[in-house]
């Protein structure tokens, strides 16, 4: 690997963060709930997430997963399965938002367990990647594209994987840090009911997209 090709996968890297997706939904549904605290926990899980898939896929451990058709079409079920799951989630906040007149997130209210949901948002933006093959894939057939010069070798697969990671932690922060700073107006029921509305229904179609590959 060179320094061009690493310059021309940064560029690529970019625009594929910057394209929402499951993780950006779960990162915006917590973060409607707990405020910074809960997008920073999620965001820290799905980093995670990245870490480990991606040094299964440097390391070729990918390959054998996706190669075994029933353990992908596993995973994926299994991911659709809990994507819809959290989107139902955010429905069920929708509805007790458009029921209230503020917000009360998990910043603001001091007998709420915070190392407890810390965990929880935590284990959601852990789980929401992990169970996505399609990251895995993604892995898989952009990494050899910028393997192929004569320079490939296990040290710049894992470059590679963890850029994806790196900078996909980045801007999921800065996305917690907007809606931190838009708190004020997030507050307002009907736009925290309808957030968590388009929150929820965008879980549920990256779900059921995600089950329909497998049918």
């Amino acid at each position: 690997m060179t320094w061009a090709n690493y310059g021309t996968y940064l560029v690529f890297v970019v625009l594929l963060v910057l394209a929402p997706g499951p993780d950006t939904a779960v990162i915006l549904k917590n973060s409607l709930v707990g405020g910074r605290r809960g997008g920073v926990s999620t965001a820290a899980g799905i980093a995670v997430g990245n870490l480990i898939q991606g040094t299964a896929a440097a390391l070729g451990v990918g390959a054998l997963i996706t190669r075994s058709q029933p353990v992908f079409d596993a995973l994926r079920i299994i991911g659709a399965v809990y994507l819809c799951w959290l989107g139902i989630q955010a429905f069920r906040s929708a509805r007790r938002a458009s029921g209230t007149f503020g917000l009360d997130t998990a910043d603001g209210d001091p007998g709420v367990d915070l190392s407890g949901r810390a965990f929880r948002w935590w284990r959601q933006g852990f789980l929401s990647n992990v169970t996505n093959p399609k990251v895995m894939a993604l892995y898989l057939s952009v990494l050899p594209q910028f393997l192929q010069d004569g320079h490939a070798s296990t040290q710049a697969a894992l470059v590679l994987a963890y850029t994806v990671g790196v900078l996909g932690l980045a801007w999921q922060l800065v996305i917690v840090a907007m809606i931190d700073r838009a708190r004020r107006w997030i507050r307002r029921p009907r736009v925290r009911a309808a957030l968590d509305a388009i929150t929820g229904t965008a879980l549920v179609g990256f779900g059921i997209g995600l089950a329909a590959e497998s049918l």
